[in-house]
């Protein structure tokens, strides 16, 4: 197998060194260079004196089942998905957690002596980080989501859960829109559209949700939607935390919006897989400490 791996520190908690002990975790995307996950577990290991270290992995699509068995053959214990493969590295998978299994996306994979269990924890951390910073409920609010890939699956089955009056979900393509809306419309009411209804679908909405990879880092300057294309009143909220401000944020700041980025989310569910890992608190400040300082860092 010809894997791709990023450079990575080791554990310095219990000595400063990899050792033959050392359990190894990682995250696998395409892209995946642009990931701070690396620095974020690998500082919650030093910090709870777990002997691990993690790294990131480009695979590609195609590498997807080498690279399950490799995670098996060389007893990989944890694994985070990022985009484009929250779908479709469940077929490689022994087993799907019940919640994981009706989102149709996989974020987390924990390695039982062999066995490869997916989770799903995008959603409920994504939630928890708006509730706080943002926008406390979600009952009766209209949601438009953009995008219908795999964090957007975690998202829409959680908000869900929130009782909004309405969630929209638009996407280039409207098969997916139609495909997401369909998996979950036992739970909320939900609309599908193409793009083409994006602005006037942003008129509407209290909640904008950008669940895609536009304005990620290094494409800094794109936007999922024109500026000024949100009511007054409403909340501008990006899953992307790197850059910690996306253009779309930004220019919903300059219009008076409350914006709530990536960060937050990102953090969140980086806890809870360090949790399903290790059966350890995540330390969570120490993560989020890090993960600005290197964001910070790229800035200057």
């Amino acid at each position: 197998m010809n894997y791709s791996a990023e450079p990575f520190a080791g554990n310095v908690a219990a000595g400063g060194a990899i050792d033959s002990h050392t359990v190894l975790y990682g995250v696998i995307g395409d892209p995946v260079r642009h990931s701070k996950s690396p620095i974020m577990m690998n500082r919650a290991f030093r910090e709870t004196s777990v002997n691990g270290v993690y790294a990131a992995f480009h695979i590609k699509e195609d590498q997807l089942a080498a690279f399950a068995g490799g995670v098996r053959a060389m007893g990989i214990r944890g694994v985070n998905v990022t985009i484009p493969h929250k779908v479709n590295i469940m077929k490689y998978l022994d087993e799907i957690d019940p919640a994981a299994a009706a989102i149709g996306a996989v974020n987390t994979i924990v390695n039982e002596d062999g066995k490869l269990i997916g989770y799903n924890t995008d959603g409920v951390g994504y939630v928890r980080s708006l509730k706080e910073e943002a926008m406390p409920s979600i009952a009766g609010k209209r949601v438009l989501v953009i995008g219908a890939g795999g964090a957007a699956r975690g998202i829409v089955h959680a908000l869900a859960a929130e009782r909004p009056e309405r969630i929209v979900i638009a996407n280039r393509s409207l098969g997916k829109a139609e495909e997401l809306a369909g998996a979950f419309a036992n739970l909320a009411e939900l609309e599908p559209i193409a793009s083409g209804g994006l602005e006037e679908a942003c008129g509407q909405a209290d909640l904008v949700i950008n669940t895609t990879s536009v304005g990620m880092y290094p494409n800094v300057d794109e936007s999922p939607v024109g500026k000024g294309w949100l009511k007054e009143g409403a909340v501008a909220s990006d899953l992307i935390y790197n850059p910690l401000a996306t253009r779309f944020l930004r220019e919903a700041e300059q219009l008076g919006h409350t914006v709530h980025g990536g960060l937050g989310m990102f953090i969140q569910q980086g806890a809870i897989a360090f949790e399903h890992w290790t059966g350890k608190p995540a330390p969570v400040q120490a993560m989020r400490e890090t993960v600005l300082a290197a964001l910070n860092g790229q800035r200057s």
